[in-house]
């Protein structure tokens, strides 16, 4: 895998698992938002393309991130039991 660097805070973070870009569907627990992320991909056996999305959790501190809003989240270690991932950006 490659290794992606990027900004937050001032600091520079190395990046080394996913960064999945999708849309906020829940914004109501504390610090956690739940961000769907859909693929389009071509059926291995039928050659037919087919949209599949799934939903991840990931942090969001001082939840700022809101329902519909566009973002990118990359993996992290473990925050809890089901948040793997934490929030990059918010893209308008």
């Amino acid at each position: 895998m490659s290794k992606e660097t990027t900004k937050k805070n001032k600091d520079t973070v190395e990046q080394n698992g996913k960064v999945l870009s999708g849309v906020v569907t829940s914004d109501k627990m504390q610090d956690t938002i739940v961000v769907k992320v859909t693929r389009y991909t071509k059926h291995p056996k039928y050659g037919k393309f087919i949209n599949s999305s799934k939903k991840y959790q990931a942090h969001d501190a001082g939840n700022t991130a809101k329902i519909d809003d566009k973002v990118t989240i990359a993996e992290v270690k473990p925050i809890s039991k089901n948040k793997r991932f934490t929030l990059i950006s918010i893209d308008k």
